[in-house]
């Protein structure tokens, strides 16, 4: 009998536990490395778990003639604490989305116009290229240099999810050449000469 009422009792505190099933971020408080905090409940709208953002083509008019539309929490509250993040690629003829890496997450990307050649490298320096066409899916894992370039001769686009609320990015070029490590330092540790490791800082902002 005691037992029966120890789980009596043990089952009815479990169905009247807190449990809370998200957490919209408050995007008016500091983020934290876990995250936002979350808006109370009684202020959550259905609006905050929609993102309207990916279904407008980006504005391809640049260096890499491409375009990254992102849904982040910064741009989705309903994503914070859900481990989430989804944004949109559009390439116009000859856009490139340059090597890239995202420290914390992993990548699954879907072609949906176009064609793109995608591909990433290994930590064994193994290299994995493909060329999808709409309706396809590639997947990049965490950490690994990846790429995507248009492989036609019309626009492309696709949508990339990740897991993880905040990935996080690092353009290897950029990362390289677009700030202020001096040039001898780049030369040393690259083997370009210095008179290209100038001209890619001139063109992409770097200086030193």
């Amino acid at each position: 009998m005691l037992r029966i009422i120890f789980l009596l009792s043990l089952l009815f505190a479990l169905s009247n536990a807190s449990v809370q099933d998200f957490c919209v971020a408050n995007l008016k408080k500091a983020e934290t490395p876990a995250g936002y905090p979350c808006i109370r409940p009684i202020h959550v709208k259905a609006k905050d778990f929609v993102f309207s953002g990916l279904g407008t083509p980006g504005n391809t008019t640049n260096i890499i003639n491409a375009a990254v539309t992102a849904g982040f929490v910064a741009q989705f509250p309903g994503l914070n604490g859900l481990g989430l993040s989804t944004a949109r690629l559009d390439l116009a003829p000859k856009g490139v989305i340059p090597m890239h890496t995202h420290p914390a997450a992993s990548e699954v990307l879907f072609v949906l116009e176009g064609s793109i050649t995608a591909g990433f490298v290994s930590s064994a320096n193994s290299v994995y290229v493909q060329t999808l066409k709409p309706g396809q899916v590639m997947v990049f894992p965490q950490g690994l240099l990846h790429f995507q370039i248009n492989a036609g001769k019309s626009a492309a686009a696709a949508v990339v999810t990740f897991n993880s609320a905040n990935p996080g990015l690092q353009i290897l070029d950029f990362a390289l050449f677009a700030n202020n490590l001096p040039t001898d330092l780049v030369v040393g540790t690259t083997f370009l000469d210095p008179a290209t490791v100038k001209k890619l800082k001139g063109v992409l902002g770097g200086t030193g």
